[in-house]
């Protein structure tokens, strides 16, 4: 294409990228042109380009580099989509551009940097210029240099992030290239007028001479701060704003640009480093050292390493406790001013991360300032000063104000001094009055100390905290100093220079908080604007209403009215009262006040009253009134007639009037001295109530009290308390003084009148209901009956919510600043509402600190944990016994963060019960210790055990409680937490921050540090974190804005970008709305009715801050409509009232048209995997027409408890509005699908219960379900049938059964089909459950599209392999084949041989399990049950005709009818009528009946048996008694302790009995029962705190008791199948470990009888069956490791090593075949190369052990009995074994067998010759005529080739055929050996191989084998307990039919006990039952057996028998 015409015909993009250069110049040029006409920055266009932009950049030409260039340019500029290629193009730039020599070049390369910064890139082309830099070619370090200054001049530091080019900026300095270093240098000016001083400390490392010539430039600056020039596509607002501002010249521009300038700290710009690494390793130890100047030499090191600027973040807890004991115990001063050094180095370099240790050194220091010497003071002040910086004030006042009262002097001037500098770095906003009011008390009382210098610095402190926070605000409490002492105060506050040298707090021109002043060393980098916080302010500061609301000092002046504090008036004298009285009332009213007689004196007060009613407020002169009302008589009237209109009148007046307390206390004695009186005395009340609504509450109570008891009438005492009592309901408890009525109350209840106890009984009552338990601390020393009527009364009251006020304090300037004041403790979190804080504070508390001795914490941090635990323990029981602690707890709290990470999680649960006690004990100081113990806390949300994270979780909601949440979101410790990856930490936390954060109205903005780590878990491998961050992102975004989050998005990854501002547009449209602030209109009714809510129990409600609303939940109904009733006739009384109309309306049609959309797809089918926005959205808009609007937007709330508060009410109206509910039906069911999708447990809960009622109405109203409304709610109904928690799933199994009732059976079944395809295997599990019922109730016509089809699928899941849904599986099918019988195995179509056999033994347990004859059946029940074909028809009955026990009917219908079977007894049948009358749905056990067990037990006793005869009842009885022993089993695994524990003792009766042998047979089904209930308890009983765990130990008891009394006895001990016995073993074991027995009382004697328990386990049971189990048991436990694993093993391997020390005894007993065979399977799974591989080798050493034991034992002879094993040549065992034994020795002592085994070489044919000549032989005997021959052949061809394998030419063969071979078999065995063949059928098959007994080889008989059989028979005959009884009766023994796997090789394989149990049962049975049958029918082949077999070998074998029994005894 050389040819410029062809290149020309080309579209613009491909002449772009075209190998000549000219069509790309030519490109270039017509794409410039393009780009500069597309009008549209979001074209299609501009995609064509995204990937050719770098080429523009970087074309290898330089001409068309430099058109591409500008081409690139236009295309940044323009087009929207150039954001994406920001990082390939800019690094482009920087390699291709800035190495061009032309200057053209590289000013594009530039100006597409800066466009890239333009349109919001600014991260990336900085990241990709700072990579430049470490170009090796100076000409691009040189330009990236240079580009970095222009966009710094241009966009600013804010734009541009300084941090990072600070720290590249001194290795610039030290390049060898003078262009970079001379550009560095122009780049360092630059920054330095952005930043000033802050650049000073990074740079302080570069050449001195650099560094001068840096600071000779920096002074040519101007002193103005720079502004930016350029702005981003973002900020063109901002540009226009001052553009019109330069144009203004507003003042308020010098704010920005100051703004601007601090808002860099330097501290940001340093690099942390890391000391502790580097501390001396010996620090420790010359720490403690005697010589001092080795303690002088550790320290010095460490200050050296302290004086880093930035300090690393780390554990400094050692550290800070040793120079802490320096600074407090050394002697020598000159190693305390070191100490103080080093820790003010490490306050200073970690900054807010010291404050953790805050607390624990600032005692210290102050106590040490006793010191005199200038140096150590002035060490220990900068320390001190220090520490400050890192904390807050609040976190320190408790400490200062403990040394206040020192009695030495320089103690208390430092202290003082502290404070002074203290608050020079402090706002308003950090000095509420709840922190100042305290300190400046105990400075007042400073500035009358004796010491002038204590006295100079009080005043210092109290005028510095004047100019803080303004006189106004300090002036409340200096009201008791003469004025000489004030104009001190004054002159030291003029005096004062703050931090940034403002000006007084209180000048009426400051319009904006004093928070500028904040310019000291200040983490946060914040706009002042936002009531900033220095670095000390953690807590208290508050959000930016409260600091307008704290300098509101200097805004508006007050009403005159309210200028002082309190309305207080100078008292009058008599004569200048009686002068104003005369100007408002009559004269004749004056003149006969005082007549004597009663008739005037009631006229004139008449008079007085109507001139009272009609004065005005403004000329009435209250104290003159009253005071003429008090003239004599006064109130000492006698007539009761005037005194009650007195009374009256001085309740208007204090009504109507300006009444102040010098009124109040004129008539209050009076008033108090009429209570009492029967006529007066309601007067009396309301008089003092109208006082009390005046001058408060509290006040007046408090007058009102102490008046009374200074009297001495009952009476009056009795009814002041009870107007107190009622008042306290009326006003609320808000500024009551707990502490004043105390010792009356006290007085009270000693009092002699029982009018008075119980009036100050029921005070306390009322006091309860707002103060709750911690009341009771103040009565404890009373007597013990008082304390018992006390105790009643706070019982009445419990649970009760404390009424909303009906009266309110009339408003003065004081009420409005109490009322801000506690508006900072709601938003910070830790009032709670009025009155609560002040309850805790008025508590005793104990200083514990000198407890917390060095002894202690070192013994809770001790590697012993037994010592540790010793340590918490003590702990324990300090806290218990000081019940209420200060927050001084010396070291522990630092103890006790050591702990939440220790390894064992018993003791962290330990430490956070005592965290949870330390909530309880020290209330809102816990503040301090938020970030010691909070933080870590939070760590342990990280843990991978549940029940530890429950534990952290409910720790945490504890301590919010009396924190609130400010301390916790403030710095950066949350975010650090949510950068840990770790799932639980992250799911944990994000849920806590989103139930938290919506109902806070303010946080700090140290929340937006989170931020990233929010957006990094919405990407979360972790499907539960993603769920849980997407939960919380509505709330972040409702306190930081969107635009502040999306803006946060611009660090993202592309990809993940896009994901993340997706999420944030589905927020946004969920935001919660912020919580308003409580109105303050009405006085003290918010507060009131904030603290009246937020009384209730505190364990079972969270902290809320200040949430209205919710409160309104959680404080009850009562105050709920207090509250309603109280608010002004406005919205919110409107609301009431539309809520109490109905909540659905009935639209005509609407149900019908909404489906008639759904079907013409007009709106969206209600179909979903997740419920999208849009469903949600059409959902809200169908409902908008028939649900209430307050409804709507409860139903939709963000908050879940609006959920719950909605479906209540809906509840309610459930019956009352039944039509319209069914109107609303199909709307309300797709609601209640998308809170299936929610994850609270509350919510789901009460949607069941709503549901449940609303499926019985629509049953009652007989309405049936339409397919619209089934197909949107029931196939997410089934979802919930799988949930995890055992209540759900038993409510959606009832509302399905409901569900059936009204929607018919047959079309529930198809969606419980789908519902079975479920991922979740407890949902398959149920639906299988469900399908089975179905098909029981109704019948097989209700599967659908064909029982066939259904009974397919569902016969799939046999093979599942979840256990519960195979169990399931086979359940259903039993159902059916219990409907149709036989024919259930042509449905269920083919199944694996595995599969239909685990059915047949299903099918044959059930026919076992059903009961005798039933009772027959009525025509009309049966008719019933025989339901018309048509199965669309069973939803029209009524409940009353559908039968709820067709499961058992069916049942019993299927099972054969047998009339030799008596029927069960009454106590064991189950009463039909009850279950189905019983309403509740609840299924409870009934109470065990207690039986006369000896009746039970006597049919056992028959008389030995006879030959040839079987007592023909034996079956009938042994059946009874086998019945009620499997009920009583059943009943031992119950869920419920009584139950299990009485069925138990029950057992335990028999077992305790000389008949304990009927329990032969049921050993297996006993253990397993015990088996389940020990894991029923071990998951569940223990884990549930509602139990009393004395119920548990009991029940462990009787378990223990009982297994220890059947392993006692030989005979039943044996019958334990290995199966079981591995179960059993593996249970106790784990109960042996159960750390929590340890906690127990009476759990270590458990553990006791426990190891007991298994030493009789492993004596006395099966030996052979035990070495099994637990060989397989430890082989579970190597490859499936989990917590406890490792102890599991060796506990495993004790008891193997305690069975190989017993095996020389019981050698003989042992079927070594058996026990080989599992020892080749462990060999197998774990081979010799990986059991070295584990941690340990004792698992390696124990099976060498055992093998060697067992080949000393027996010899070479055990290379006989590997026949079990398969493929014996590639077993490593048998390798083992042959290299054990000598090769010598094995030929001389084996020759037979090795004879035989060269035999079996020799004649192995191939594999085809095999199958040939077995063929023939199967034809042989599958022919009429050569059936003998052919069997003949066929054993000796097995007796030639043992290891054969016949199955594939048996498994196609039918049952009969099977059974014929194996007895012909048997038949010729018999013959040619001489005796009768003798199988048990005891034996588990696979383990039951008998080859090793052929005596061919002349072995010894092996006595264990023939006991065993032996034992069978006389089990069979029922002779298994009589002494030496005769076994004749064995020659009538016909052959027993072995299982056909006997003639197969034997597979190695452990069933479950359960399936051994029943497996071994039905054998049993089956052999029983063959033998009864053969016995009865005589059939030629029996006689032909018993014929072949002669007396003689009868006889020759009962000799043998008799010779083992003899033996064995």
């Amino acid at each position: 294409m050389g040819d410029d015409s062809e290149w020309m015909k080309l579209p613009v993009d491909q002449k772009c990228e075209h190998k000549v250069w000219k069509a790309r110049l030519s490109g270039y040029e017509e794409a410039l042109k393009i780009f500069q006409m597309i009008p549209d920055e979001k074209s299609p266009e501009w995609g064509k380009y995204l990937g050719l932009v770098k080429k523009f950049v970087t074309d290898s030409n330089a001409v068309a580099q430099l058109k591409g260039l500008e081409a690139a340019l236009a295309f940044i500029e323009n087009a929207h989509v150039a954001g994406k290629t920001t990082g390939e193009v800019v690094s482009g730039v920087v390699t291709k551009v800035f190495n061009q020599p032309k200057a053209r070049a590289k000013e594009l390369g530039t100006e597409i940097c800066l466009m890239y910064i333009e349109i919001e890139k600014a991260e990336v082309v900085q990241d990709e210029l700072l990579k430049g830099l470490d170009n090796k070619n100076p000409k691009i370090v040189v330009t990236c240099l240079e580009t970095l200054r222009k966009a710094l001049s241009e966009f600013g530091s804010k734009i541009v992030t300084l941090k990072p080019v600070v720290k590249i900026l001194p290795k610039q300095f030290e390049s060898r290239e003078k262009a970079v270093r001379e550009e560095a240098k122009q780049l360092a000016v630059e920054i330095f007028k952005w930043i000033r001083d802050a650049l000073r400390p990074p740079l302080q490392s570069i050449n001195s001479v650099q560094l001068k010539e840096l600071e000779e430039e920096w002074v040519k600056l101007p002193s103005a701060p720079p502004r930016q020039s350029r702005f981003l596509r973002s900020q063109q607002g901002l540009k226009a704003k001052l553009q019109q501002q330069a144009q203004g010249h507003d003042q308020s521009n010098d704010d920005e640009e100051e703004e601007v300038a601090t808002a860099v700290d330097p501290y940001e710009l340093l690099e942390a480093a890391e000391i502790l690494s580097k501390m001396p390793k010996d620090f420790y130890d010359k720490i403690e050292a005697k010589k001092w100047q080795e303690r002088k030499e550790a320290l010095e090191a460490v200050e050296t390493l302290a004086k880093k600027p930035k300090l690393e973040n780390g554990d400094y807890g050692d550290l800070v406790r040793a120079l802490k004991k320096v600074v407090g115990k050394d002697a020598n001063v000159m190693l305390v001013s070191l100490a103080a050094k080093c820790l003010a180095g490490l306050a200073t370099g970690l900054r807010k991360k010291f404050g953790t240790y805050a607390g624990q050194v600032v005692p210290t220091i102050l106590e040490k300032f006793k010191e005199k010497k200038p140096q150590v003071v002035q060490a220990l002040q900068e320390a001190i000063d220090a520490i400050f910086l890192t904390t807050t004030l609040q976190n320190l006042s408790e400490d200062v104000l403990a040394v206040m009262d020192n009695k030495n002097p320089s103690i208390k001037q430092q202290a003082s001094l502290f404070l002074s500098r203290s608050f020079r770095h402090c706002t308003q906003a950090m000095l509420p009055k709840s922190a100042l009011k305290p300190l400046c008390a105990a400075l007042i009382k400073q500035v009358n100390d004796s010491a002038p210098e204590v006295r100079d610095a009080a005043f210092e402190a109290l005028g510095t905290a004047m100019k803080v926070v303004g006189e106004k605000a300090v002036n409340p409490f200096l009201a008791d100093l003469d004025k000489l002492k004030l104009d001190k105060i004054k002159e030291c506050a003029d005096k004062v220079e703050l931090a940034g040298g403002s000006k007084s707090a209180g000048g009426a021109a400051e319009k904006k908080p004093a928070a500028k002043a904040a310019e000291a060393p200040s983490k946060s980098s914040g706009p002042p604007r936002k009531a900033p916080s220095t670095a000390g302010s953690k807590a208290s500061a508050g959000p930016a209403k409260k600091g307008k609301a704290a300098s509101a000092a200097g805004g508006k002046a007050k009403k005159s009215a309210a200028e002082s504090k309190d309305f207080v008036e100078t008292e009058l004298a008599v004569e200048a009262c009686e002068e104003l009285a005369a100007g408002v009332l009559p004269a004749s009213c004056l003149q006969q006040l005082d007549s004597a007689n009663w008739k005037e004196r009631l006229a004139s007060v008449e008079d007085f009253q109507r001139a009272v009613e009609t004065m005005d407020k403004t000329v009435m002169p209250c104290q003159a009134l009253i005071r003429m009302l008090t003239k004599k008589p006064g109130l000492k009237e006698t007539n009761f007639q005037v005194m009650q209109i007195k009374l009256h009148v001085v309740a208007l007046i204090a009504q109507r009037g300006n009444f102040s307390k010098t009124s109040a206390l004129l008539v209050l004695d009076g008033l108090v001295d009429k209570v009492g009186d029967v006529k007066c005395g309601g007067n009396a009340k309301e008089a003092l109530t109208a006082i009390g609504e005046t001058c408060s509450l509290p006040w007046t109570a408090e007058q009102v009290v102490s008046t009374a008891f200074s009297q001495k009438n009952p009476k009056n005492q009795a009814e002041t308390l009870n107007w107190l009592s009622n008042a306290m309901k009326e006003f609320g408890f808000s500024g009551i003084n707990v502490k004043a009525f105390i010792n009356n109350v006290k007085t009270a209840l000693g009092a002699t009148n029982p009018a008075v106890r119980t009036a100050a009984i029921t005070l306390l009552g009322v006091m309860f209901l707002y103060m709750g338990a911690p009341l009771r601390m103040f009565f404890e020393d009373e007597k013990p009956a008082l304390l018992s009527q006390i105790d009643a009364e706070f019982e009445k009251m419990t649970g009760q919510s404390p009424p909303a006020p009906i009266r309110f304090t009339k408003k003065t300037a004081a009420a409005e600043e109490d009322a801000d004041d506690r508006d900072e403790q709601d938003e910070d979190g830790g009032g709670g509402g009025g009155g609560g804080q002040e309850i805790m504070d008025l508590l005793p508390r104990t200083d514990i600190s000198d407890k917390i001795s060095s002894d202690l914490v070192d013994k809770i941090s001790d590697k012993n944990w037994k010592i540790r635990k010793e340590g918490l323990d003590e702990v324990v029981a300090i806290i218990s016994e000081a019940k209420f602690i200060t927050p001084n707890i010396g070291e522990l709290s630092l103890a006790l963060k050591g702990r939440l990470g220790d390894s064992n999680k018993i003791l962290v649960q330990q430490t956070l019960t005592i965290l949870q006690q330390l909530a309880t004990s020290m209330g809102p100081g816990l503040k301090q210790h938020i970030k010691a113990l909070g933080i870590p806390m939070i760590t342990v949300l990280g843990d991978s055990k549940a029940n530890v994270r429950a534990a952290a979780l409910s720790t945490l909601q504890l301590w919010v409680e009396q924190t609130g949440m400010k301390d916790w979101l403030e710095g950066d410790d949350l975010s650090e937490e949510m950068k840990r990856e770790n799932p639980f930490l992250r799911q944990e936390l994000l849920g806590w921050l989103a139930e938290k954060l919506p109902i806070l109205r303010t946080v700090p903005a140290d929340l937006m540090l989170c931020v990233p780590q929010l957006y990094a878990c919405l990407e979360d491998r972790n499907g539960d974190v993603r769920k849980k961050a997407q939960d919380a992102l509505p709330t972040f975004m409702m306190h930081l804005g969107y635009d502040k989050m999306n803006k946060a998005t611009g660090k993202l990854k592309p990809a993940s970008k896009d994901q993340v501002v997706a999420m944030l547009e589905k927020a946004r449209a969920v935001m919660p709305a912020k919580p308003a602030a409580p109105t303050k209109a009405g006085g003290g009714k918010e507060t009131s009715r904030a603290s009246s809510a937020t009384r209730a129990p505190p364990a079972s409600e969270d902290f809320m801050d200040s949430k209205p609303e919710v409160k309104k939940v959680r404080g009850g109904a009562a105050v709920k409509k207090g509250a309603a009733a109280k608010k002004p006739a406005g919205k919110g009384q409107k609301d009431d009232e539309d809520k109490s109309g109905p909540i659905f309306t009935l639209v005509p049609n609407a149900k019908e048209q909404r489906i008639k959309e759904e079907k013409q797809l007009k709106i969206l089918k209600w179909n979903f995997m997740t419920p999208r926005d849009e469903y949600v959205e059409q959902l809200k808009t169908q409902m908008s027409t028939c649900f209430a609007k307050w409804l709507q937007d409860e139903l939709f709330h963000f908050d879940f408890q609006r959920h719950v508060k909605a479906i209540g009410v809906m509840m309610e109206r459930l019956e009352s509005e039944s039509d319209a509910t069914i109107g609303c039906l199909d709307l309300i069911l797709k609601w209640f699908t998308l809170r299936f999708f929610d994850t609270n447990t509350t919510v789901l809960m009460k949607v069941l219960e709503y549901l449940k009622l609303l499926f019985a109405m629509l049953n009652r109203e007989n309405y049936h379900l339409t397919e619209y409304e089934a197909n949107s709610f029931v196939p997410y109904l089934i979802l919930k049938v799988g949930e995890s928690k055992d209540g759900v799933r038993k409510d959606v199994r009832a509302i399905l059964a409901m569900l059936c009732k009204v929607y018919p059976a047959s079309k529930v079944f198809p969606f419980l089909m789908e519902g079975t395809k479920s991922k979740n295997s407890k949902q398959r599990a149920e639906c299988l459950e469900e399908l089975g019922c179905l098909i029981e109730g109704y019948g097989m016509n209700v599967c659908q599209p064909t029982p066939a089809k259904s009974l397919k699928e569902i016969a799939v899941h046999i093979g599942d392999r979840d256990t519960s849904v195979r169990n399931a599986a086979l359940n259903t099918v039993v159902a059916v084949y219990n409907v149709c019988g036989e024919q259930v195995y042509k449905l269920i179509g083919h199944l694996s041989e595995k599969e239909m056999s685990m059915l047949e033994e299903r099918i044959k347990r059930s026919a076992k399990k059903t009961q005798a004859a039933p009772p027959k059946q009525s025509a009309t029940e049966r008719s019933q049950r025989e339901q018309p074909a048509n199965p669309n028809a069973t939803f029209l009955r009524k409940p009353a005709q559908e039968d709820p026990n067709k499961l058992n009917h069916a049942r019993q219908n299927a099972q054969h009818s047998e009339s030799s079977h008596p029927s069960i007894p009454k106590e064991f049948q189950l009463d039909l009528d009850m279950i189905e009358s019983d309403q509740t749905g609840v299924c409870e056990l009934p109470d065990l009946v207690q039986h006369k067990l000896d009746e039970l037990l006597e049919p056992i006793m028959i008389p030995e048996p006879k030959m040839r005869s079987v007592s023909p009842h034996f079956d009938d009885l042994h059946n009874n008694t086998a019945s009620t022993i499997n009920f009583v089993i059943s009943q031992v695994a119950s869920g419920d302790i009584n139950t299990s524990i009485q069925a138990l003792a029950q057992i335990d009766e028999v077992l305790r009995q000389d008949k304990a042998e009927v329990m032969s047979g049921h050993i297996d089904q006993f253990l397993i029962a015990t088996l389940m209930q020990l894991r029923l308890i071990y998951s569940t009983h223990m884990a549930d705190e509602r139990l009393d765990k004395r119920d548990i130990i009991k029940l462990y008891s009787c378990i223990i008791g009982n297994m220890l009394s059947l392993f006692s006895m030989d005979s039943l001990a044996k019958e334990a199948s290995m199966g079981v016995l591995k179960d059993l073993m593996h249970g106790v074991m784990m109960l042996l470990l159960d750390g929590r027995m340890e906690n127990i009382e009476d759990g270590e004697q458990v553990i006791r009888s426990v190891n007991l328990l298994v030493i009789r386990v492993l004596e006395n049971s099966d030996q052979t069956n035990m070495i099994s189990a637990l060989l397989v048991l430890l082989q579970d436990s190597l490859m499936t490791p989990s917590a406890g694993s490792p102890m599991l093993s060796e506990l495993i391997m004790k008891c193997l090593w305690r069975m190989i020390r017993r095996l020389p005894e019981n050698i003989n007993a042992i079927n070594l075949d058996r026990v080989l065979l599992d020892v080749h399977n462990f060999m197998k799974v774990f081979p010799k190369e990986k059991l070295k591989q584990l941690k340990s080798d004792v698992p390696h050493r124990t099976l060498k052990t055992l093998i060697h034991t067992l080949c000393r034992l027996t010899g070479s002879k055990i290379l006989d009995h590997l026949s079990m094993i398969e493929n014996r040549n590639e077993s490593e065992l048998e390798a083992y074994l042959r290299r054990v034994f000598k090769p010598s020795n094995l030929l001389g002592g084996k020759s037979e067998h090795g004879n035989e085994r060269g035999l079996r070489t020799d004649d192995r044919m191939s594999k085809a010759k095999v199958s040939d000549i077995l063929s023939e032989i199967f034809k042989k005997i599958g022919s009429k005529e050569n059936t003998k021959e052919g069997l003949t052949e066929l054993y000796e061809y097995k007796q030639k080739y043992s290891d054969v394998d016949l199955e594939p030419f048996l498994k196609n063969t039918s049952q009969f055929f099977q059974s014929y071979v194996e007895r012909g078999l048997r038949v010729i065995e018999s013959e040619r050996e001489g005796k009768p063949r003798i199988q048990s059928s005891s034996v588990i098959p696979q383990h039951g191989s008998d080859s090793s007994l052929n005596s061919s080889n002349n072995e010894e008989v092996n006595l264990a084998m023939y006991y065993e059989k032996l034992k069978v028979l006389r089990q069979r005959h029922g002779t298994e307990n009589t002494a030496r009884q005769s076994v004749s009766s064995s020659e009538e023994e016909p052959p027993q039919r072995a299982a056909i796997s006997s003639l197969l090789p034997p597979k190695p394989s452990v069933a479950s006990s359960t399936d051994m149990l029943h497996s071994k049962l039905s054998q049993l049975k089956e052999s029983r039952e063959l033998y009864q049958q053969e016995h009865n029918t005589h059939s030629p082949t029996h006689t032909h057996a018993r014929s072949a077999s002669p007396a003689t070998n009868l006889d020759d074998l009962k000799k043998r028998l008799e010779r083992i029994k003899s033996k064995r005894q």
